[in-house]
């Protein structure tokens, strides 16, 4: 198959749901560079269901192939499409290197295209151990706090049953160590949604690791997880 044209294909069946009214919205909840076409969550699924017949023969070479050239054309939607995509295609995440990763790993600057990726890429290749620790700690050494903030989400999918998580205190806490100082607010926010997420199968660590570090952590991640713990709640 042409992958330039299946892709072409692609934005073409995104751009017959564009709604500017869903532009709008997207320059509001999550701005980015890239061109967004204004395409509501279940039109995107339904562009995704096609995708996923159409190629439910191709290998698995040329899956990683569609995915990158998908990210590439920096238009939000098929960026979404693109993680989507992988995610839904299981056993791609065994084939899934470092390298890889990286060459997709353009255009993360919004909190909606940076926890897609930190979930359904980085999250699941650590716990698949497609990739190791050290590429995750790796996301919390950048001045850039998106790419922080990917290192701290990734930890989401070791514990979040849904996407397929069974629990991982050990990995989970020594991210979440490393960012108890980090007091910048998408740190903090995606901190207290990691402990609040293993708290839903580990909460004796997340009470001790609150206890040990709570003249360091921010106040909102205190407050956050600790009426979790109490009630089931966030806030």
């Amino acid at each position: 198959m042409n992958m330039k044209r299946l892709i072409e294909d692609i934005q073409q069946s995104l751009e017959e749901f564009a709604d500017e009214k869903r532009i709008e919205f997207a320059k509001k909840s999550y701005p980015t560079r890239m061109q967004v076409i204004g395409v509501s969550v279940p039109n995107l699924k339904i562009v995704l269901k096609e995708l996923k017949k159409e190629t439910k023969l191709f290998e698995t070479k040329e899956k990683l192939e569609l995915i990158k050239g998908l990210v590439d054309k920096e238009i939000f939607e098929l960026q979404q499409i693109a993680f989507e995509y992988l995610q839904s295609q299981k056993d791609l995440y065994n084939s899934l290197t470092k390298g890889y990763i990286e060459s997709i790993e353009k255009n993360l600057d919004n909190w909606l295209s940076v926890d897609s990726f930190a979930i359904m890429i980085v999250g699941c290749a650590w716990r698949e151990n497609s990739i190791g620790t050290e590429k995750v700690e790796h996301y919390l050494t950048s001045d850039n706090h998106w790419m922080r903030r990917i290192g701290v989400v990734a930890t989401v999918s070791l514990n979040l049953k849904a996407k397929g998580g069974l629990g991982d205190s050990k990995r989970t806490l020594a991210i979440c160590r490393k960012v108890v100082d980090d007091h910048h607010d998408m740190i903090v926010k995606a901190l207290s949604w990691a402990l609040r997420e293993l708290s839903k199968t580990d909460r004796e660590s997340v009470e001790l690791f609150l206890e040990e570090y709570e003249d360091r952590l921010h106040k909102k991640v205190l407050r956050e997880v600790r009426k979790k713990l109490d009630t089931g709640l966030k806030n």
